[in-house]
């Protein structure tokens, strides 16, 4: 059926006058315009200033950084002075408060041993979890046996934490979790909490393995992993091989970078398109690796040699391109080791120092091996600690854990500020002994609120990037998806490019200037449906980790108004039944005092403002524009109330919103049909799609020896793509034929007068659907190890003069089961 264009016409005319009339009539906005008339005298405009808004974000986040670091490094001197006076006694007895069994009793009402009365309290500051803000206590993972001489020693040291905890929390009340995460393998916590196992009873969280650990425990490495797949690995010791590789890769983050071989009689990459390159080990590639290594099969003998020299060549090109610190090779075998004294001749002397290390992965279960492997970062870790070099860290984003099961508050992304601990006596000096780690959790919705949205005008907004260039904050970052009816985390929500949100940024012009430090304004489109966007960004040049950049527009928003009235009207219009603002946002600090925690930020401004909390931190300039805002649109709430409003609502840019409700009957009427007439290609790059394939059913234990296969659905990342539209404002009607799938559609589009909106009529005899696409091979793997600009961190502990190279991992055996053999490569001048 042909649709005529006049028809068309005819309706848009029709649409447009009726619009306008019930627009002017019940929206209100003739009321609102005279009263703003009536106060234009007392009104201020500004232009919104990009350039001293970014640097003064910038200022206010890198104090709150500044604070949280102060922290933890007086956590980290007390933890070192308690060690240095702390004598170890093999035969110490010594209660405390494990995590796990606090307010535990046995069957006489008797608390358990470890488990004594440990108040708790719920706290709106730590997401209402049930806490202690009096004491930590300890969290034992299950592979650790808890009255162990080495972890009643060191527990009975870290006491001397508890005060430096509340000391913090008192200093800097907007502080949340702290702790210390010892190289024995307990986790001192505060707040202290009652720690819930899994389904299955374990307490599988070890803070060695946690990000933050690792980070601050080693400086960037470059690591390539050797797994022999020859027959003599079959069954067991392949799985357990299997098993290794993960752990090992759940060891590295994006300032680290890695490769995986598997060797029989010859040598084959696992990803055929890393072949002879190292590349970051971000956690798209980490996932990656696991995929391919589950495919592994075992065949042939094995001759390691090969392998060997393979990686010794890897490793001589990533000079150009890896973490330029660390180099190690890891080699998973069953077999005696050859002598590879020849080899190290070859490509490693005299230039580096190269050492053995065999760690014997002894046992049956899981967490054994992983115990093993955990110990190649404390070899890593020793010239830093022999040379005493504390770098604080920060980590890439991340869902936390705790927050995660408790479902007591949404899922937020955090990042974690560590520090190692180091032994300072002089007797382990050259051993370099880790104590551990201690750090705090840093949401970064609360750093984002240092830039507050009603500051950048209309479509504003604000983000923060690592020096990898991936997005810590950013409104279009989605780090969760649904899945049936839960919401779960993206497996790669935390490595998700700039160059995949800001989409216009085709030549990486805003990534490449932030990641290398610049200062200054670009000029590019943004995906807000408005005019062109201007990007302003600058480094935080007290910290070498983040970037924080913003955008403003041009035309609509660039400007801002202030209205100046007295609190006495402001705030009797405040109180108004009808009125709300936006409690997500800060008004008022309700966070520092314990006893404002449970205020409502309604609550808060009107308790200020009233004299009662005269003691509460509040944004003057935001308080003076929501007064301002609740008295022009005072009357808006008799207007509507006399015409029975269905429902109507205002939203200023103070935060403030007005919505009336008449309690009557609704009907809606609705047009389903919906489709895009002048068609241009979208990509979403932070999509997730159905994969049907068969996997184990279930939580499959690592020496599993048979289980179930089944068919399901699982979501995995994938790239989109999907139609859009673009407006050209100049054309007032146009018609067309267009192709969609199979079919094609026949439209007529016209422009509303008086208005932003376009009237479009479209055949709805078939579909457009989202598809998604595969990139061809070549494609896919340039995207893969493509290495965008990044900024290296600072700091390199390579190598240490102290350090007796024979000493690299510790004496060791070859255990029946698996060999674990670490070759640690040190450059004597490491290059940045």
């Amino acid at each position: 059926m042909k649709i005529p264009p006049e028809t068309v016409q005819k309706w848009a005319i029709t649409i447009s006058e009726q619009i306008n009339a019930i627009a002017s009539k019940y929206s209100g906005a003739v009321l609102l315009q005279k009263k703003l008339k009536d106060v234009e005298p007392i009104i201020r405009i500004e232009d919104v200033d990009g350039a001293r808004l970014v640097l003064e974000f910038a200022d206010e986040i890198e104090r709150m950084l500044g604070s949280k670091m102060k922290s933890v490094k007086r956590l980290a001197d007390t933890a070192e002075d308690a060690d240095l006076y702390h004598e170890y006694n093999a035969s110490l007895q010594f209660d405390y408060f494990n995590a796990l069994l606090v307010n535990t009793m046995d069957e006489e009402g008797n608390f358990i041993e470890l488990g004594g009365e440990f108040p708790l309290e719920e706290n709106e500051h730590f997401n209402k979890l049930s806490v202690n803000t009096l004491m930590s206590d300890i969290q034992v993972p299950t592979n650790v046996y808890n009255k162990d001489p080495n972890i009643l020693n060191g527990v009975y040291m870290s006491e001397a934490l508890n005060d430096v905890f509340i000391s913090n929390f008192q200093k800097d009340p907007t502080l949340t979790w702290q702790y210390f995460g010892s190289s024995a393998g307990f986790f001192r916590l505060y707040p202290g909490i009652k720690w819930t196992p899994d389904s299955n009873g374990v307490v599988s969280f070890d803070c060695r393995n946690r990000n933050w650990y690792i980070q601050a425990a080693t400086s960037p490495k470059d690591i390539v992993i050797l797994v022999d797949v020859s027959g003599s690995m079959k069954g067991l010791k392949m799985t357990i091989a299997k098993h290794t590789i993960n752990t090992i890769l759940d060891t590295l983050g994006e300032n680290d970078f890695v490769n995986v071989i598997a060797y029989t009689d010859y040598v084959r990459y696992v990803e055929p398109c890393f072949k002879g390159t190292l590349v970051q080990a971000d956690l798209d590639n980490r996932e990656h690796f696991k995929l391919l290594v589950e495919e592994l099969h075992v065949k042939g003998e094995a001759k390691v040699k090969k392998a060997v020299k393979e990686s010794f060549r890897i490793l001589a090109r990533a000079n150009g391109q890896g973490s330029l610190c660390n180099q190690a090779i890891m080699l998973i075998t069953d077999g005696a080791m050859e002598d590879f004294q020849s080899v190290f001749e070859e490509f490693n002397w005299p230039d580096k120092k190269v050492t053995h290390n065999l760690l014997a992965l002894q046992g049956m279960e899981d967490i054994a091996y992983d115990e093993n492997v955990m110990e190649y970062l404390h070899v890593l870790s020793r010239p830093m600690v022999i040379n005493h070099d504390h770098d604080i860290i920060w980590t890439e984003a991340y869902m936390d854990s705790v927050l995660f099961k408790s479902k007591a508050h949404s899922l937020l992304l955090m990042t974690s500020v560590a520090m190692p601990v180091f032994s300072k006596k002089k007797e382990t000096l050259s051993h370099g002994i880790l104590l551990g780690v201690v750090g705090t959790d840093v949401p970064l919705l609360e750093v984002m609120k240092l830039a507050p949205r009603y500051k950048l005008g209309a479509h504003g907004y604000a983000f923060l990037i690592t020096n990898n260039g991936y997005i810590l904050a950013h409104p279009d970052l989605r780090p969760l998806y649904i899945d049936g009816k839960k919401l779960k985390p993206k497996p790669n929500y935390n490595s998700v490019d700039l160059s995949e949100a800001e989409w216009e940024d085709t030549e990486d012009s805003l990534r490449t200037a932030m990641v290398k430090g610049e200062t200054g304004t670009l000029t590019l489109d943004v995906r807000a449906a408005v005019d062109k966007g201007v990007s302003v960004f600058a480094i935080l040049t007290y910290q070498p980790y983040f970037v924080f950049g913003m955008v403003l527009t041009r035309g609509h928003g660039q400007y801002m108004f202030f209205g100046n009235v007295s609190v006495e009207e402001g705030l009797h219009d405040l109180q108004q039944p009808d009125l709300t603002i936006a409690d997500e946002w800060t008004y008022c600090e309700t966070d520092i005092d314990p006893h404002h925690r449970k205020l409502t930020q309604l609550q808060a401004v009107v308790r200020y403002l009233t004299g009662k909390e005269p003691d509460l931190e509040c944004d003057e300039i935001l308080l003076q524009q929501v007064l301002f805002d609740a008295v022009v649109t005072a009357p808006l709430e008799a207007y509507w109330t006399a015409l029975m409003l269905t429902s109507a609502f205002l939203g200023t840019r103070s935060g403030l919103m007005r919505v009336i409700r008449y309690a009557g009957s609704e009907k809606r009427v609705g047009n389903n049909a919906v489709y895009c007439p002048t068609r241009v290609t979208l990509y979403d790059y932070q999509a997730m799609c159905k994969n049907a394939h068969h996997h184990t059913s279930g939580a499959r234990p690592l020496l599993s020896v048979s289980h179930r296969q089944k068919k399901v659905e699982l979501m995995q990342p994938c790239n989109t793509e999907y139609p859009g539209f673009m407006y050209d404002t100049s054309i007032r009607e146009t018609n067309s034929i267009i192709k969609c799938g199979r079919c094609q559609k026949m439209f007529v589009l016209q422009q509303v007068p008086n208005s932003n909106l376009v009237m479009l009529v479209v055949q709805a005899d078939c579909d457009c659907i989202l598809n998604s696409f595969e990139h061809n091979a070549t494609v896919k793997c340039n995207r893969m190890k493509s290495q965008k600009i990044r900024r290296r961190p600072e700091s390199c502990h390579a190598y240490h003069h102290h350090e007796n190279a024979k000493d690299c991992g510790g004496a060791c055996g070859i255990a029946v089961s698996l060999t674990l053999c670490f070759i640690c490569l040190w450059q004597l001048k490491p290059e940045i």
